[in-house]
């Protein structure tokens, strides 16, 4: 890359996805598996994020609520799904009806389709210690906690006449309940009746603070006159925000919820809101969701959203690759690269005797247009077509013959066959598949006794977490194939021999960037008589 590179950048794709909670990436597996592109922007404020555990999550019972973010954002991306870390400012509609997506930051996501899952804020009563205490001693849901407050005491503090609809589920896990009606609450007289003659203790009166014991954990609520109820765990209900305001200028606006204690946005059975080819799932759309329903409602709105697209283009009669405008766009203005070829390419191949050599992921064709120049047989590939325009362009120009591919690496059969000495994948990026598709296609075209070579960015300088509230990343590098995927495909297979996997210095070429340091790079030889066995395939899916 040129030093005058732009300080942000665009990228396109089908849907964009603004929450990557339960919902959010629920969504994007489903919509990866349809092969769509997506891209998941998340701010990492997730409405659970006090809780030390989750709950009645079939499959995942009681681990902790970043643990399946974790697991889920590792699923989406194996589909080459990328999560961003960042925040969304606006969404606002482009001149071809799709949708513009900026973020804070600077950079902008270009998408066919938007899914709203950005959740809700619980906004507590304003009572002295309640905060600090909230999704740990301090929590308003019986499913999501009640068990693991049996037999303790509990204390419930209503502030609206809807609040005391979850009394008997409390007073079925624990006798010692007692219910704050939090003054000015009005109740009708039979409910409390009900709830005494069951044993709950009811009592009127304003909660002026929570007070903490020496442990740290909630001892008591106090009222008036500084008469203390003792208490292990408070219950409360908040009241509820949903996070629109990045799409108010697409018209989209919240409605009040039926209960009177929030609002919500409305959306028809598939997930559609008021405003065309703006979705929303989870708990925007329903606050009492649990997270095992925000994700099941996620994954049955990307379904529907791949239902959505792929009418479009069934309309079309086109069958866009998932990658391919992503590329084309970032192809389709300026030169992006130095014209240079790749300095671990010059190193790495200057003693190899020339024959056919397939460039993957060629871009502008530094790379290929210098292995013609040294004669030899040069194949560039690459999912942009407009990138393999500048290739033939400037080939032309030097008066050298460079053929052709328009390709997507993860596509089937993408590249002859033990056809090539030198199969050179410098920076290439191939998103992940997870039967590896990407790795057998490299490794399938290298010749008997050719060269593989893959070069990639030492990823780890440019992976400490950022402050979203000032900053969005632009790309996703664990979404792509990396050179340690190519090198434990390779470790062991009797028909490879890893000569070169090593961290370098960056050296001097068309890759130089600032926020790039060290390469990781990777030469093997496909040794004489052997083709790539069976088993080593069926290990990709692994790694």
């Amino acid at each position: 890359m040129t030093n005058h590179a732009p300080r942000t950048v665009e990228r396109h794709c089908d849907v964009a996805v603004i929450g990557g909670s339960a919902a959010g990436l629920a969504a994007a597996l489903q919509l990866g598996r349809q092969r769509r592109s997506v891209i998941v922007i998340d701010a990492g404020e997730p409405r659970n994020a006090p809780a030390a555990h989750m709950h009645s999550y079939l499959g995942r019972e009681g681990l902790p609520p970043s643990e399946l973010i974790t697991v889920g954002r590792e699923e989406v991306r194996s589909y080459g799904g990328e999560v961003l870390a960042g925040r969304v400012s606006r969404v606002t509609r482009t001149d071809d009806d799709r949708f513009r997506v900026e973020l804070v930051g600077g950079h902008t996501i270009v998408a066919r389709r938007v899914l709203a899952a950005t959740g809700l804020v619980d906004e507590l009563p304003d009572i002295d210690g309640l905060a600090e205490h909230w999704g740990r001693d301090v929590i308003h849901c019986p499913f999501c906690h009640g068990y693991e407050i049996r037999d303790r005491r509990i204390v419930q503090i209503v502030t609206s006449p809807r609040g005391l609809h979850t009394a008997p589920l409390f007073r079925q896990l624990s006798a010692q309940l007692t219910v704050v009606l939090h003054d000015p609450v009005e109740i009708d007289d039979s409910e409390l009746g009900a709830l005494r003659a069951g044993g709950v203790d009811v009592v009127r009166g304003q909660v002026s603070r929570i007070v903490t014991g020496p442990d740290g954990h909630v001892m008591a609520v106090e009222l008036p006159g500084d008469t203390h109820i003792d208490a292990d765990t408070v219950v409360v209900g908040p009241r509820f925000k949903v996070r629109v305001e990045p799409f108010e200028e697409l018209g989209l606006r919240a409605a009040v919820h039926p209960t009177g204690l929030g609002d919500f946005v409305e959306t028809d059975a598939t997930g559609a809101t008021a405003v065309p080819g703006l979705y929303a799932a989870g708990n925007v759309t329903d606050p009492s969701q649990q997270v095992l329903q925000a994700a099941a409602d996620g994954s049955r709105v990307g379904g529907m959203i791949s239902f959505s697209l792929a009418e479009d283009d069934i309309r079309a009669a086109a069958r866009p690759s998932a990658n391919e405008a992503d590329w084309d766009h970032r192809y389709g203005g300026a030169q992006m690269w130095s014209g240079n070829p790749n300095g671990t390419l010059v190193k790495e191949v200057s003693g190899l005797a020339p024959g056919r050599a397939l460039d993957v992921g060629a871009g502008e064709g530094g790379d290929a247009l210098w292995l013609a120049e040294q004669g030899w047989n040069v194949t560039a590939s690459d999912i942009s077509q407009r990138a393999l325009d500048r290739v033939h362009d400037e080939a032309r120009r030097r008066g050298l013959l460079v053929e052709r591919h328009h390709a997507d690496a993860n596509s089937l059969d993408a590249y002859e066959t033990a056809a090539f000495e030198l199969v050179s994948a410098q920076y290439a990026s191939i998103p992940r598949t997870p039967d590896g598709r990407g790795v057998q296609n490299l490794l399938n075209a290298v010749a008997p006794g050719g060269t593989l070579l893959v070069v990639g960015h030492d990823l780890e300088p440019m992976q400490a977490p950022i402050d979203t509230a000032a900053h969005s990343r632009p790309f996703d590098p664990d979404a792509y194939l990396r050179v340690d995927d190519f090198a434990a495909a390779l470790a062991d297979s009797p028909g490879w021999e890893i000569e070169v996997h090593e961290k370098r210095p960056r050296p001097a070429g068309a890759a130089s960037a600032s926020h790039h340091v060290d390469d990781i790079v990777l030469r093997a030889r496909r040794l004489l008589g052997w083709h790539t066995p069976q088993h080593l395939y069926d290990q990709l899916a692994l790694h």
